[in-house]
């Protein structure tokens, strides 16, 4: 027995567990095989499914299920990543709940107990993907601090070294206070924040005059050096050269000149501060000024501040003001709009310090990557985010690749005793050799001080699909050979040149050629008032809920219903919902088509003429599909098989076929209708893998170990075009005899006369169906119109059903009217484009064809139209 309603819970543990037991998802090198391959953007090891993970395995895992349809050795390589910033933190906030210091401890106890945490959490969100159904490869799971990905890193931090790309250095960078490391330029977010502006005077030495500055942070001067005009401004030309105080600690400064200073920005005179921003360090370095760092790595006032030590920076801008006040310094403060930047981890402002970090020269190492995007080597989709990439990779950074961390892979630099002199190398004894070559010195490992930082988390991801395959260590393994380049990365646009940019960087370096043909960004995963979900909303639903609620199958059709590539999914419950629905309405024609029984009868016209324009529809679809996945149109791809099942496969096939009650069907029919059924679920499988495969395995017997995953779809067929055409009309005609009856209240089990006028465009061959659908015991043609019936009019053909009851002329004319209304503005919509001179030189042939049927068949339908009305005057 068929149960009534589809169980999705029931349904997912049981096809998943069949699936990881039959070993479906695991790849294996095949030469005679072509290999799809895409590797998973590896999520943090702390982190839990959230919706942006669920848009984008949702679509990872229809690539690669449509891949495997197709017959080809699909592989998905899964995998987690270290997380530095972001682990260490969660880790540090453990130890500190227990009563333990980070700083208490030694750098070996804090790796034992990240170590820890990770192997307790690490798996939770890999485990959560399974519920999604994703269909990894996960025999290969891989971890980017596991030991080959880890050799990787080491290898390439010397390998790049001895190259000359990698440097250290003092520069001025983006500091953390909360993690107390360096971070990127791409780990900064920049928000619009309401602000202050400070106007300030500071005493010009040896006059009773002063020169005013305008800051947003008045903490930080305590740390100033200089005040700088613009030599072209001739309010400070009187200035020049002289020198005067900074309030409070009373240090002299000079007054310098430098055409850097915006004239028009608060007063036109600029503190330096050359220890605290990117600017002033510049411009304190070229006049050779002092530098004094007034911060403490957490963000509190060091004892060169002199005032305040100890107390947090923002705590000090709001302690300094009465200071400044009562030394008649303060001018006025007004309130100020402007961008603050924030570490992209801990969601602390970065504070700008100078810092000795490791670098890598970028310049040279970006340009083929560079090259490559913009010559459609790498495909990124949408097209639009050509330009932001292009702009990156030419505007390109030196990459700090320092982070002042214990948990992640520690920088391969061995000190020599006295700290200044170095060596570089993969391993301590290797470390010792290069000593022994390079300084004449024969040392002992423990004489040895292996760097203290560690690496950005982004120098071990960006090795990803290489390193995944193992092919930094081993260049020539099969596994690279075949599996690299992997074909789609599946990726958001905020990790464009995080992530992606470098991947291509390091693909060129390492393999001489590209990571992956396409990249398909997906948009943002939004409520419907379009902000971000997030927890700190409390706008984001629980992903695992969602399955609870709604079934994964329903989750995954609502997650891709509206996400085209690039563009924000607004996401609303009513969207799962809507999938649920439709996997309850097949679950429905499922139960349907089982609930018939055969019988070795004639199969009826209307059944044989059906089964082929719906298989025609069916070839029709599948290159609508085609098209669809190689532009990566995804929620297009969808919304085909989601209106092709719903429509074309439930309300009209299986209508037309459906036997009369208690009747058998025709086996003919039967076994074809099952076999469409079954392409249909191939179709539909990549969106909706469960209640495809409880469907599939239940339509016919089936052997142990099969399953509709790694069956093959059937070769693509051409379609009959004119029969499509021709049903649409058959179509158009049913719902006009439907809309009489309702029209008239008029049942289905009454029959109906149908009289045609004599033309040229009736689908006569069709006729037992349009019998069937309508309840029409008898179709005619007739020369003249029939008066007193009821009538309508489809593809200019005027079809009459004589009236069983009184035909109410002035509801008739109103209808006539207002169809001759809309047909009209049909015909002058058509008509202004043909007008158009450049869309019929430059549209195709066929497309203009195609107007002026629209044209000629308008006209047609409005003379039909104006007869029938005269004939009701």
């Amino acid at each position: 027995m068929i149960a009534t309603n589809y169980n999705p819970k029931e349904s997912e543990e049981k096809w998943y567990q069949y699936w990881m037991e039959h070993k479906f998802f695991h790849s294996e090198v095949d030469n005679s095989r072509e290999p799809y391959c895409i590797v998973i953007p590896p999520p943090n090891v702390t982190g839990v499914l959230h919706m942006g993970h669920m848009l984008n395995n949702t679509i990872q895992d229809a690539l690669i299920r449509r891949a495997r349809l197709q017959g080809k050795n699909a592989c998905w390589v899964p995998g987690t990543d270290h997380a530095s910033i972001s682990t260490e933190a969660k880790v540090v906030a453990k130890l500190k709940s227990e009563g333990i210091n980070k700083r208490d401890i030694s750098r070996e106890e804090f790796l034992k107990y990240a170590w820890e945490w990770t192997h307790k959490y690490g798996g939770i969100i890999l485990q959560q993907l399974k519920r999604l159904g994703a269909s990894c490869d996960w025999d290969r799971t891989c971890f980017t601090m596991d030991e080959p990905r880890s050799k990787s890193v080491i290898k390439v931090f010397v390998d790049l070294y001895n190259k000359g790309y990698i440097y250290k250095g003092v520069r001025m960078v983006n500091w953390d206070p909360a993690a107390q490391t360096a971070i990127s330029d791409e780990e900064v977010i920049y928000k619009e924040e309401k602000s202050k502006l400070y106007y300030l005077r500071y005493k010009i030495v040896g006059e009773e005059d002063y020169i005013t500055i305008a800051t947003t942070r008045p903490e930080t001067i305590l740390g100033d050096s200089a005040v700088c005009v613009n030599p072209n401004d001739p309010r400070f030309t009187h200035l020049a050269g002289k020198r005067c105080i900074v309030p409070l600690v009373n240090r002299e400064i000079p007054i310098i000149q430098d055409e850097y200073v915006d004239m028009e920005f608060g007063t036109g005179a600029l503190k330096i501060t050359p220890a605290h921003d990117i600017n002033d360090y510049e411009i304190g370095y070229k006049h050779q000024l002092e530098t004094i760092d007034i911060f403490n790595d957490d963000g509190t006032m060091s004892e060169a501040a002199q005032f305040f030590i100890g107390h947090d920076r923002f705590e000090v801008r709001k302690e300094i003001i009465p200071e400044l006040e009562k030394a008649g310094n303060l001018v006025k403060i007004e309130d100020y709009d402007n961008k603050v930047g924030y570490s992209e981890r801990t969601h602390v402002v970065i504070e700008p310090k100078l810092s000795m970090q490791w670098f890598v020269k970028m310049k040279a190492l970006a340009q083929p990557a560079l090259e490559a995007v913009m010559n459609d080597e790498v495909i990124l989709i949408p097209a639009k985010y050509k330009n932001t990439y292009r702009y990156w990779m030419e505007n390109v950074k030196d990459w700090c690749i320092s982070r002042q961390l214990w948990w992640g892979h520690r920088i391969p630099v061995y000190y020599l005793p006295g700290g200044q002199d170095y060596v570089v190398a993969e391993t301590p004894e290797e470390a010792l050799k290069q000593v022994k070559e390079k300084f004449g010195k024969d040392l002992t490992a423990d004489q040895l001080h292996q760097d203290e930082d560690c690496l950005d988390t982004w120098f071990s991801s960006w090795l990803w699909p290489i390193s995944v395959f193992d092919g930094i260590n081993h260049p020539d393994n099969a596994d690279i050979n075949y599996y690299y380049p992997t074909n789609d990365l599946v990726s958001g646009p905020d990790i464009l040149f995080f992530w992606i940019a470098r991947m291509i960087i390091a693909g060129y370096e390492y393999r001489k050629q590209k990571p992956f043909t396409n990249v398909y960004l997906t948009g943002i995963v939004r409520d419907k008032l379009h902000r971000k979900m997030s927890k700190s909303l409390g706008n984001s639903p629980d992903p695992l809920e969602l399955i609870d609620k709604y079934g994964a199958d329903g989750v995954r059709v609502g997650m891709l219903l509206c996400s085209p590539a690039g563009g924000d999914l607004l996401f609303d419950e009513s969207l799962p919902e809507q999938g649920r629905n439709f996997t309850t309405k097949i679950w429905n024609a499922f139960r349907l088509v089982k609930s018939w029984d055969t019988a070795e009868i004639a199969q009826p016209l209307h059944s044989k003429l059906a089964l082929e324009w719906f298989e025609n529809t069916l070839h029709k679809l599948k290159e609508t599909l085609n098209t669809q996945f190689e532009q990566y149109r995804i929620s297009e791809a969808l919304m085909t098989i989601y209106t092709g099942f719903r429509d074309e496969f439930s309300s009209w096939l299986l209508e037309i076929i459906k036997p009369g009650y208690a009747q058998p069907i025709d086996r003919q029919t039967y076994e074809k209708t099952i076999r469409l059924f079954e392409e249909l679920l191939q179709l539909l499988h990549p969106f909706m893998p469960f209640i495809t495969e409880e469907i599939w395995q239940n339509l016919r017997e089936r052997q142990a170990g099969e399953s509709i995953m790694v069956s093959l779809l059937p070769a693509d067929t051409k379609y009959d075009a004119p029969l499509l055409s021709d049903f649409e009309y058959v179509k158009d005609i049913i719902v006009g005899i439907r809309n009489v009856r309702k029209q008239n209240n008029i049942a289905f089990k009454d029959s109906l006369e149908l009289k045609i006028k004599q033309n040229n465009r009736y689908p006569a061959a069709f006729e037992s169906i349009i019998c069937k659908m309508g309840n029409i015991s008898d179709a005619e043609i007739i020369a003249e119109p029939l008066k007193g019936a009821w009538s309508f009019i489809v593809d200019t053909v005027e079809y009459f059903i004589p009236a069983t009851s009184q035909v109410d002329t002035a509801e008739l004319k109103a209808k006539l009217q207002e169809e001759l209304k809309y047909t009209q503005g049909f015909l002058k919509s058509v008509i202004a484009k043909l007008s158009n001179e450049r869309f019929v030189n430059g549209a195709p042939a066929q497309v203009v064809a195609n107007e002026r049927k629209k044209q000629s068949d308008a006209e047609a339908k409005i003379k039909a139209i104006e007869t029938q009305l005269a004939e009701l005057q």
